[in-house]
């Protein structure tokens, strides 16, 4: 494993996040820092969990369901964490179907508004 660590600003600096944001992360315990006095570092179990948590975040999960994920984890390995995620995955994807096919609808009817109101526009 890496020697990297990342100090506070660093880590906020790399993942394009409020000093806010991380500081919440940590205190849901999506994130668990080594400290030093007042300082807090971040080594690669920390950078990929945030990698992750971003990643669920861009899908469309809640933060509780990455901490659950991300617990599976810790509690019972790799295969019954990639289980989850595969049950997570599908569902999001229905979620975002459907998603996808409200603003599609709304896109059409949005599209034949205006052109109604083009056509009436252009008879004035």
């Amino acid at each position: 494993m890496s020697d990297i660590r990342l100090s506070f600003k660093e880590m906020c600096a790399k993942f394009e996040v409020t000093p806010r944001t991380l500081r919440y992360y940590e205190y849901i315990e999506l994130l668990a820092p080594e400290k030093e006095g007042r300082a807090r570092f971040y080594g690669p179990r920390e950078i990929a969990r945030m990698t992750l948590v971003l990643r669920g975040r861009r899908f469309g999960f809640s933060l509780e369901e990455i901490r659950q994920w991300l617990l599976i984890y810790q509690q019972k390995g790799t295969k019954p964490q990639l289980e989850a995620w595969i049950a997570m995955a599908d569902r999001q994807l229905a979620e975002l179907a459907r998603q996808k096919a409200e603003l599609e609808s709304s896109i059409t009817d949005l599209e034949a508004l205006r052109e109604t109101a083009l056509t009436q526009l252009n008879t004035l």
